[in-house]
């Protein structure tokens, strides 16, 4: 199992349907449901960051929102007794009931907001060098104490 929020095989990437965010042509995107699938990949893209900082109970809520918008209702049999992860899943995602993905949508977004208060979607992700990386503070190569040693 790759991250607690997405279903095996899946990635923050695939687009299911009407969510492919498809080209951008650089015109003014008047449709209400583009956007909201726009601003929810964003938010499952920084999701992955910030999976150390939210509680169990957060990350299932966020699952079953995921789920509900990339597969619709809940479609699967109840996982065994002794799959204790995989049944807190189901459980959250069926109680989603008939929800639509647009209200998922703007939980989901909501959720990833109140988790970060400091999120901005039309702000771009940093990648590579230039994300955070949690690390924090200079390294120094193990060498360096080995030749100071001698």
């Amino acid at each position: 199992m790759a991250t607690p929020l997405l279903p095996a095989g899946a990635t923050t990437g695939d687009s299911g349907g009407e969510l492919s965010s498809g080209d951008d042509s650089g015109d003014m995107e008047t449709d209400p449901s583009r956007t909201l699938a726009e601003l929810f990949e964003k938010a499952a893209v920084h999701l992955q960051g910030l999976v150390q900082v939210a509680s169990r109970e957060q990350l299932l809520y966020l699952y079953a929102r995921y789920k509900q918008v990339k597969v619709g209702n809940c479609n699967t049999p109840k996982p065994s007794f002794f799959d204790f992860e995989g049944k807190q899943k189901w459980e959250a995602w069926k109680a989603l009931g008939d929800s639509s993905p647009s209200q998922a949508m703007q939980e989901y977004i909501a959720a990833v907001k109140k988790l970060d208060p400091g999120w901005n979607p039309q702000i771009p992700e940093k990648k590579g060098k230039e994300a955070k990386s949690g690390f924090g503070g200079p390294v120094v190569s193990s060498l360096y104490h080995e030749e100071t040693i001698r």
